[in-house]
């Protein structure tokens, strides 16, 4: 080796010793003051006379890269839920500048089975383990390299340095490491001599006790989110299994359980969701003497603060899409987790009611927990039951459906599996569940409803070009759905419409809610909404979890012909988002009557409900026109039009995470985006925007009809609109795209809405849309019959189109 210059290691191990000190762990026993002094001198051989009794390993890695490793003198202890640096020298004759790899057989995630798709939309990829069974040994260990300022990524490539070894552990006690050292493949030298067995002793970490007031549940779980001073979350989220969630940062506690902790400062986070106040707090948590014992447990007091409580005016949060297998959730150690473990979740973010969806993954594990009633953790204000989502088997291509209320899971013919007698298109597994009373709608609305202005506009063209000349004549475009007018779509104001302008005004108008742009109809969302909704079967469109503007685009034609369809907010979680469950809500007013889950159903079905992401309410609305009032999902009738006054109790919360979910961050040239929890749209953003303003609009027939704006600042603003209603009408509460009330209907003179023929021929083309990508994928002998019910839908809207008022 040649001869090795001072300097180098000098500014290596000075930053070395900056880093342990940071970590608030110096090397214990080190001659400081004479380390000090050799490092000033860039004196070589005393600083490796100094540090090397300290080293737990020796890696060496020779001029043709390969890598083997010694073990060092030092000792080392670690300690149980907490990370410990260990020292490693690097002797590299090889020069290389690579990363050095570290690795163990009892390191890595102690899970598999969740999805690499929905561990990438948690932008949490280390986290993912492929769907595989967990091979190997036991795995309690972690191991990272500290290469945060002032510690360097890589190797510098001088011929000998110092680095930090990270290595956490989730257990107490004896246990033996294998620690597997490389620069890429292939470079481990052979023999086993880049393996190096290490046994530790761990200490183990100390039991904090979760102390939770709160006034209103004794029983209440809490969102703990708690950070070590370099950031790190804790419990380790790669050693977690149910009841925590690996793939979340928070974890959920109620009074009296415990969360070990190792020593140390910790900033601490709770809340029980987004009607109540972020709270931060420092924990510092002390060495335990002895063995665990009463005295020794470390109390965390946890006072829940509300911001808001539409509990108190009746009405009831609820979240009707949650997953317990699939998606995020692993399939080993357990096929996804437990009704224990969801509960936990369900309570954490202050929801009143969880529905909890058996689905393909995991189908025959999972279906043993459906019961016709609540589950039987249920209590008070908490209630979670078990249904089902038609979802990885069966109709799913017509798009997935969620079914409430259910007594029975099983559909004729099944046998009660997944894979046998279910139909391959939604209105008869609808019209199944309504027959039993249930519940039913559309899951994720907006997959499948984007907007492709390129495939748009080429089908356009290919539906009216009847010349083939390549552009579209007046004449020729009163056979299709254009975006916009002819005359606005006509850019170049030559009277045809070329490839060119059908896809300008196509991208234009996507931007805009409602609009006219046919959807390519080929993923999972509201597929066969518009034909279930004329054949009476659909009770909801879901939203808060897709795109708005599509979402809502969708739901705003099929009220314009009349039809009573309700939203109803979701999150699907872990699938569409993994967060938290409750990201997309329903609040259902119940009045006085205690909450039970039909009648929470019941509610959700007629829309005396509101959707919201929880950041945005609306605690009271009212239509009032001369002694007549009514609500979201009631019906106010006119003699023959006349105006009305619309009183709204409106309250913004004072900070909300920035996200795309919530228009908080950025996309605002794009908002067919806003609202999106399923693509991150650039990096995560874990920062909170505090307050702002929000903007509350009256929705007519889908139109703007007046707006006002409130200061998002947590209290509440009485809101009053006055609007002329010429004709029946259905009117509604906005606050795009957190808040959307369900309508409330105006009719004049007793006539049904009919508020715009082109809101119908938008559902004719849907409708024809879907059964163009998705008639294959409907089973031959079923075919004739869907055939059937699509037709007669095209033909009831074409009915109700010609009911329009001009």
């Amino acid at each position: 080796m040649a001869q090795e210059s001072g300097q180098p290691l000098a500014s290596n191990v000075s930053r070395l010793l900056q880093a342990l000190e940071f970590l608030g762990q110096p090397l214990p026993g080190l001659a400081l003051s004479e380390l000090q002094s050799a490092i000033q001198a860039e004196d070589a051989g005393s600083i490796h006379r100094l540090l090397d009794p300290h080293v737990l390993a020796v890696v060496s890695i020779n001029p043709e890269s390969r890598v083997r490793v010694e073990r060092g003198r030092g000792h080392v202890v670690l300690q149980q839920a907490g990370f410990t640096a260990a020292l490693v020298k690097v002797q590299n004759a090889g020069a290389v500048k690579a990363g050095l790899v570290i690795q163990s057989p009892q390191a890595g995630p102690s899970y598999s089975g969740s999805t690499r798709l929905s561990v990438d939309r948690l932008d949490q990829p280390t986290l993912h383990q492929v769907e595989t069974p967990l091979p190997g040994p036991r795995r309690f260990a972690v191991l990272d390299w500290y290469s945060a300022p002032p510690m360097t990524a890589g190797l510098s490539g001088v011929s000998v340095e110092y680095a930090i070894l990270l290595i956490g552990t989730s257990d107490a006690g004896v246990q033996e490491i294998v620690l597997q050292f490389s620069v890429g493949q292939q470079t481990q030298d052979l023999g086993f001599r880049a393996e190096l067995p290490v046994v530790f002793e761990s200490r183990a970490a100390v039991p904090v006790r979760i102390q939770v007031q709160d006034s209103e549940d004794a029983e209440a779980f809490v969102r703990l989110l708690i950070r070590d001073r370099q950031g790190r979350v804790w419990p380790l989220q790669v050693r977690r299994l149910a009841p925590d969630l690996f793939f979340q940062e928070q974890i959920y506690r109620r009074n009296g359980e415990v969360v070990w902790l190792a020593p140390g400062q910790y900033d601490v986070e709770t809340s029980r969701g987004p009607e109540y106040v972020r709270q931060q707090q420092q924990l510092t948590v002390v060495p335990m003497v002895g063995q665990p014992a009463e005295s020794n447990v470390q109390i965390l007091t946890v006072r829940p603060q509300r911001w808001v409580s539409p509990v108190s005016r009746g009405w009831y949060s609820g979240d009707h899409h949650i997953h317990d297998a699939g998606c995020a959730h692993y399939q080993n150690p357990t096929q996804g987790v437990l009704p224990e473990d969801m509960f936990r979740q369900i309570s954490g973010e202050g929801l009143n009611v969880g529905c909890v969806l058996t689905w393909g993954p995991c189908f025959e594990y999972q279906r043993q927990f459906f019961r016709p009633k609540v589950d039987q953790l249920s209590r008070g204000q908490t209630l979670m039951k078990y249904d089902l989502e038609v979802s990885g088997f069966g109709s799913q291509a017509l798009g997935h459906v969620c079914l409430l209320n259910l007594s029975d899971q099983v559909y004729p013919g099944s046998d009660g599996t997944k894979e046998r007698g279910w139909p391959t298109w939604t209105t008869p597994v609808l019209r199944w569940a309504k027959q039993q009373g249930a519940t039913t709608g559309f899951a994720h609305s907006a997959s499948g409803l984007q907007i492709d202005p390129r495939r748009a506009a080429q089908r356009l063209l290919e539906q009216c070009d009847a010349d083939g000349s390549g552009l579209v004549s007046g004449a020729e475009s009163e056979s299709v759905l254009l975006p916009l007018s002819f005359e606005q779509v006509d850019a170049e104001g030559d009277e045809a419409l070329g490839i060119g302008e059908l896809q300008s005004a196509v991208n234009r108008v996507a931007d805009e809610l409602p609009n006219l742009a046919i959807p390519e109809m080929n993923s999972v969302g509201a597929m066969e909404l518009p034909v279930a909704v004329s054949e009476g079967v659909c009770d909801f469109i879901s939203a808060m979890d897709t795109p708005r503007i599509a979402e809502w685009n969708m739901w705003y034609h099929v009220l314009n012909c009349g039809f009573p369809l309700k939203a109803a907010g979701e999150t699907d979680f872990p699938c569409m988002s993994g967060m938290a469950v409750g990201q997309g809500r329903s609040y259902v007013q119940l009045g006085q009557r205690p909450l039970d889950y039909a009648g929470w159903c019941a509610g959700l079905a007629a829309g005396r409900s509101y959707v919201s992401d929880g950041y945005m309410h609306v605690l009271q609305l009212q239509v009032l026109a001369g002694e007549q009032r009514a609500s979201a999902g009631e019906r106010l009738l006119l003699s023959d039009g006349g105006r009305v006054r619309v009183q709204a109790t409106v309250a913004g919360a004072a900070e909300m995470p920035e996200s795309i979910a919530y228009a908080s961050r950025g996309m605002q040239d794009q908002p067919r985006w806003l609202g999106d929890t399923v693509t991150l749209h650039g990096e995560r953003s874990r920062k909170w925007i505090a307050g702002g303003e929000r903007r509350v609009e009256l929705v007519v027939n889908g139109r703007v009809a007046g707006q006002r704006v409130i200061p998002a600042d947590g209290e509440e603003h009485e809101l009053e609109f006055e609007v002329s209603v010429d004709r029946s009408s259905w009117l509604a509460i906005r606050s795009f795209p957190q808040l959307h009330t369900n309508p409330v209907e105006v009719l004049a003179g007793g006539r049904p809405i009919r508020a715009s023929a082109e809101s119908a021929r938008w559902c004719q083309a849907v409708i024809r849309q879907l059964w163009r990508v998705r008639e294959v994928n409907i089973a031959e002998g079923e075919r004739a019959a869907a055939l059937e019910c699509f037709e007669r839908a095209i033909a009831e809207y074409g009915r109700r189109a010609g009911e329009c008022e001009p």
